[in-house]
């Protein structure tokens, strides 16, 4: 699990909202257009809440820059304030967006509080509700299963706040899962044509969609692990995952996925030992690139990628 900097940002957001105290402050994402409000950690969350929620919902995603790296944000006194006016908070949890809940508690108010790592069924009981948790993977919209679950939690929780418009709810996220359906079995159909297909990763940022389709990560998970946690790995793992590209390897790589957000000089020796044995590779991120419209068309996009990778023309 990456190592979490320090939330300045954070504290310094939460003491400026303090002082603001009961005064009107800046409007809240729902100004006063009789939608709901619903403040997300990251656009990607803010898309599924759009998409299930629609014409009655206004959204606000505080990380929104495909460039941000959603570990390390600092939050400010605009997020604090856009919290505190919230109706529904979504977020992602286990560690992974650690300013939202702070932002939360410290808001007031009673917003509906939407915490997909809880929602998951991923998370080890053990670690659910620890202030530090173990080893496991927190990227949780790679999981497909989990975010059909995230979109009936979110038509549920918007019915209740809007009972008249509770079936409209209901109706979008059924759109929304059933398209999330096709995309697992997309996926599923793209791993099955490559059977025990090996890939390798710089981080474990899409091992949930890699599970998904059947497919074996192949890199060192002290490699990954590494990256992920913003360290350099022992030069001995290094070497043995460049040699996973290496000419001869007794078993071929079919494809190499990077974290498109959080490149280092490490990974990019990665690239270009893939590069250079003609593994294709694959671009993820952890946040909705700027061309993107909405989360459906960005993964559906991955899955397209992955499968053009496993079987290259």
């Amino acid at each position: 699990m990456r190592l979490r900097r320090p939330l300045l940002g954070a504290t310094a957001a939460l003491a400026a909202l303090a002082v603001a105290g009961c005064g009107s402050g800046p409007a809240s994402p729902a100004a006063d257009d009789g939608t709901l409000t619903v403040v997300a950690s990251t656009n990607i969350y803010g898309s599924i809440a759009g998409s299930v929620g629609g014409d009655g919902v206004t959204v606000e995603s505080l990380i929104r820059d495909p460039a941000a790296d959603p570990h390390s944000y600092e939050s400010t006194p605009a997020d604090a304030a856009a919290v505190a006016g919230a109706d529904i908070v979504v977020y992602n949890g286990g560690g992974y967006d650690e300013f939202m809940p702070q932002l939360v508690e410290a808001a007031g108010g009673d917003p509906v509080v939407v915490d997909v790592a809880e929602l998951s069924g991923l998370v080890p009981a053990e670690e659910a509700g620890a202030e530090e948790h173990g080893e496991f993977n927190e990227h949780f919209w790679y999981s497909l299963p989990t975010v059909s679950a995230l979109a009936t939690q979110l038509a549920e929780e918007l019915g209740t706040a809007d009972a008249a418009n509770a079936t409209t709810y209901t109706a979008n996220a059924a759109t929304f899962t059933t398209a999330i359906d096709g995309l697992v079995e997309r996926a599923q159909a793209a791993g099955a044509s490559v059977p025990g297909g090996r890939v390798a990763v710089t981080e474990p940022l899409p091992v949930y969609l890699l599970e998904t389709a059947g497919l074996t990560d192949a890199t060192p998970a002290e490699f990954s692990e590494a990256v992920e946690e913003d360290t350099d790995p022992p030069a001995a793992v290094l070497a043995e995952t460049l040699a996973l590209f290496a000419p001869g390897a007794p078993e071929p790589l079919r494809a190499l996925i990077l974290n498109g957000q959080t490149q280092t000089p490490i990974t990019e020796q990665v690239r270009a030992a893939a590069e250079a044995a003609g593994v294709p590779i694959v671009e993820m991120t952890e946040t909705l690139p700027a061309d993107q419209p909405d989360y459906l068309a960005w993964m559906s996009g991955q899955v397209d990628s992955l499968a053009g990778a496993l079987n290259p023309v």
